[in-house]
């Protein structure tokens, strides 16, 4: 006997669905992920409906019964889309597929459900619903979908390699899929993603990322970076992150394995952001640490100007993924560059000098930065962590006061470069600039508080030294 759903097609899409697919005397499903996260009771904002033969027509009197006014359609895809009002609904006539070698587009043919369910990347996503009222709800499951969400496992309807080989994105969704649901990926679907890794050269760096997103996105990403590595997917398209994989031992000495300290990193940050940015600050903050590998006799492994070089790579390696080079790579390339100054500190004497220079350059980013360098105590002493977890609370509480005291967090000098030139005479030049920055430095330094009164007397105390005069304006 079928199971029936019929129970949770609560939507009002469903319930017009149904009533002008059985006018229509049409056969038309529920299929895909809104029918796996039902079954996981997991929300969803997509509803994707399977026409058997054109699923315009049936996509616009839907449309027109909800008062839906925009329908979007694809007539030589045989698509069509719309919103109903925070639910995007999909419709899509059924089809069979076959592929090129050297493309992921799939020659089309119409098909029955069963092709169209053959069609699809895994068990979990080839389930359907009916919406026929004769049989409204009854699930349609040839590939044991349902037993493979009750058993946590990803695989695919047909032979994983033709799968994966035919639409190698798939392999991205399979990994993605695992990361986010936490499922197992089924062992001959394992095997195969090593096998195809290098099919991935099809597919454009844009889906790629896209999906590479979902996962540093997930609860706890490292598993599918894990499964990226050694499936060999990860190094057709991030070389870099490769690089940070392994350990070297020198007369005794070893340095972590930064491949998996940087997943403690971002694990250890995921619970407190959601900032997909700063998840990437976390990927990348020791990336530089391969070319900057050096081995000293005396202190063993060291890594000095990984987080100058890091930040200079970061440009290349948006440009490469297709990421966004605008404010985004830019509040990256800042995090990954200050990322050790709040340890220097944790690990040093803090002084109110060193405290006001960390909140002038991280300006807004200081609380991110900070979240950063919190997930980046990673140790397998215990006690040593907890010993700096201490350390760091200190630095945030002085962070906090001097923010309080001083308001240096973003500050402009309250002389500006106009009121040097018309005091003194000048136009833009070396003088003008010399004495801008030796004001900064006096508030930095704390010779001097961050309001107007102090800073000219010190403005008149440089230029004496200069050798500048206060022009005469009584003359003028």
């Amino acid at each position: 006997m079928s199971q029936n759903y019929s129970q949770y097609l609560k939507h009002p899409v469903f319930k017009v669905a149904s009533e002008i697919v059985t006018e229509m005397n049409l056969e038309a499903y529920v299929i895909g992920g809104y029918v796996r996260d039902l079954l996981l009771e997991r929300t969803s904002k997509d509803i994707d409906i399977v026409v058997i033969g054109n699923g315009l027509d049936l996509a616009k009197a839907i449309a027109a019964k909800l008062r839906v006014k925009k329908v979007t359609t694809f007539e030589s895809f045989g698509t069509a889309h719309f919103v109903y009002k925070d639910i995007d609904v999909e419709f899509v006539g059924a089809r069979k597929e076959s592929y090129r070698n050297d493309s992921r587009k799939p020659i089309v043919e119409d098909g029955s459900l069963s092709d169209d369910q053959n069609r699809r990347d895994f068990t979990i996503n080839a389930m359907a619903l009916s919406l026929h009222k004769d049989n409204f709800g009854e699930l349609t499951d040839p590939f044991n979908g349902v037993e493979d969400l009750q058993n946590k496992i990803i695989r695919t309807p047909l032979e994983p390699s033709q799968t994966y080989s035919d639409d190698p994105l798939r392999m991205m969704r399979a990994i993605r899929f695992a990361t986010q649901l936490e499922f197992t990926i089924e062992k001959s679907s394992r095997e195969a993603l090593r096998i195809n890794a290098e099919r991935l050269s099809i597919i454009s760096q844009e889906r790629i990322i896209d999906e590479l997103n979902k996962i540093i996105l997930s609860k706890k990403p490292s598993r599918g970076f894990k499964l990226l590595y050694s499936s060999q997917i990860l190094h057709q398209f991030f070389p870099e992150m490769i690089n940070l994989y392994g350990i070297e031992t020198r007369n005794g000495k070893s340095h972590k394995d930064n491949f998996f300290h940087t997943l403690e990193v971002l694990d250890n940050i995921s619970p407190n952001t959601e900032n997909l940015w700063l998840r990437w600050a976390a990927i990348l903050h020791d990336i530089a640490k391969p070319p900057t590998k050096r081995f000293d006799k005396k202190v063993g492994w060291t890594f000095h100007g990984h987080e100058d070089l890091g930040a200079k790579m970061i440009p290349k390696i948006f440009k490469r993924m297709k990421l966004p080079m605008d404010t985004k790579m830019k509040y990256v390339q800042k995090l990954v560059r200050l990322h050790l100054r709040p340890i220097a500190l944790v690990k040093g004497f803090v002084t109110d000098s060193a405290i006001r220079r960390l909140l002038f350059e991280a300006g807004d980013d200081i609380d991110d930065l900070m979240t950063l360098c919190n997930a980046d105590i990673t140790s397998k002493n215990d006690f040593k962590v907890k010993k700096y977890k201490k350390n760091f609370e200190l630095v945030e509480e002085r962070l906090r006061l001097v923010e309080e005291q001083d308001q240096i967090r973003n500050f402009q000098p309250p002389v500006t470069g106009q009121l040097i030139m018309e005091t003194f005479g000048l136009n833009p030049s070396y003088e003008v600039g010399e004495i801008k920055a030796q004001i900064k430095e006096a508030i930095l330094e704390g010779e001097i508080k961050n309001e107007e009164e102090m800073a000219i007397e010190f403005m008149m105390k440089v230029a004496k030294k200069m050798g500048l005069e206060v022009v005469d304006k009584s003359n003028s």
